[in-house]
């Protein structure tokens, strides 16, 4: 089973995809974690990327579709993938499908999870002073969830078209939102 957790900045994508994975036994691949590693190491992708994310703009579907079939080519596609954020463009997804197609994979669900613009600002404040992700600046939260509804809706309607996606609501307690999305695949079997 591969599944996709997708939604805007701060709706609870890796919270939920670290729960989701072990109860699912799938392999998480975070492109958040994936890139933050990059970005440490000082490799040439993270040096690359670093400069994106800093401005709150989307790295190159070119770099990221790199960085995940590297990441795929190193695990067995038997097992299955809970992608973590992964893909937010039409053509990361369309990329996506072709690297899993090699495989003989495709994706299962893409679970969209939503919140309120008003509600993604405090949680997106409140990880920036918990953690030190330049991300989640103040300057730069306005512009990550402009750049995520104009570059994502078309991957929403692309999934939806596919009868791949489920829309779940990211509010409430991380509990309940963990229920929300492990019942679409009760009811699935």
């Amino acid at each position: 089973m591969n599944i996709l957790i997708i939604g805007p900045p701060g709706v609870g994508k890796g919270t939920q995809a670290k729960l989701i994975k072990d109860t699912l036994g799938l392999i998480h691949l975070s492109t958040g974690e994936l890139l933050r590693k990059e970005i440490k190491t000082k490799s040439k992708v993270g040096i690359i990327s670093k400069r994106f994310i800093d401005k709150g703009e989307f790295i190159p579907d070119d770099i990221m579709l790199e960085i995940i079939n590297n990441t795929i080519t190193r695990h067995n596609c038997l097992k299955g993938y809970l992608f973590d954020g992964f893909p937010r463009t039409l053509p990361q997804a369309e990329g996506l499908d072709m690297i899993l197609n090699k495989y003989n994979c495709n994706i299962n669900a893409a679970i969209n999870l939503t919140a309120s613009i008003e509600e993604l600002k405090i949680r997106l404040l409140k990880r920036s002073n918990q953690g030190n992700r330049s991300d989640d600046l103040p300057s730069i939260i306005d512009k990550r969830q402009k750049i995520y509804w104009i570059q994502t809706a078309p991957i929403l309607k692309y999934y939806k078209a596919k009868n791949l996606l489920k829309e779940v609501d990211g509010l409430g307690s991380i509990k309940h939102v963990n229920k929300r999305i492990l019942n679409i695949f009760n009811s699935n079997d």
